[in-house]
């Protein structure tokens, strides 16, 4: 932090990322509840949603997306799309001029069971975010979008070490 800031500005950005840890936090704990609910594993719930949520916004997910959205190798996700696929919660299209591009789609049932699961937090933030004015949100939106880039780039930019084991002496 710059420290010619005035101390309640570094304390306001601090609260700040605080909730946005707490909020990550929660929501790690309600993606392993849903997936508990549904009968998966995490990584697999988390990339029906992931499916899913690309679907609705009219993207697509190919395999490749879906392994970079996840961040699991090619053969895992591969492994991963077969469980989903053979329990009949995603198909794999070819719909591409190009036959060869793999698109992914939620299977029938997982759109109304994210909607039973997750309907009524989204009814309660919807209600939470109607107190704030348009103009607010939009700065609040802006503001995520330039976390989420730096965020990107950060993990783009950096290789993670493996730590260093510290040895006891005696």
């Amino acid at each position: 932090m710059d420290e010619a800031m005035p101390d309640d500005v570094a304390a306001q950005r601090e609260r700040l990322m605080e909730g946005l840890r707490v909020y990550g936090s929660h929501y790690a704990e309600l993606s392993r509840r849903f997936a508990a609910w549904l009968g998966l594993y995490s990584t697999d719930a988390t990339a029906v949603l992931e499916i899913a949520a690309a679907e609705e916004r009219g993207t697509l997910l190919s395999p490749a997306r879906l392994s970079e959205r996840i961040s699991l190798s090619t053969g895992a996700t591969t492994a991963l799309l077969n469980r989903l696929e053979a329990a009949g919660h995603i198909t794999r299209t070819r719909e591409h001029s190009d036959r060869r591009v793999v698109s992914l789609r939620s299977g029938a049932h997982i759109q109304e069971r994210a909607d039973e699961f997750f309907g009524p937090l989204a009814h309660r933030l919807d209600a939470t975010m109607s107190h704030y004015p348009p103009d607010l949100l939009a700065q609040f939106e802006s503001f995520m979008a330039d976390l989420n880039t730096t965020m990107d780039t950060h993990l783009a930019e950096r290789v993670t070490p493996k730590p260093q084991l510290m040895h006891k002496t005696q």
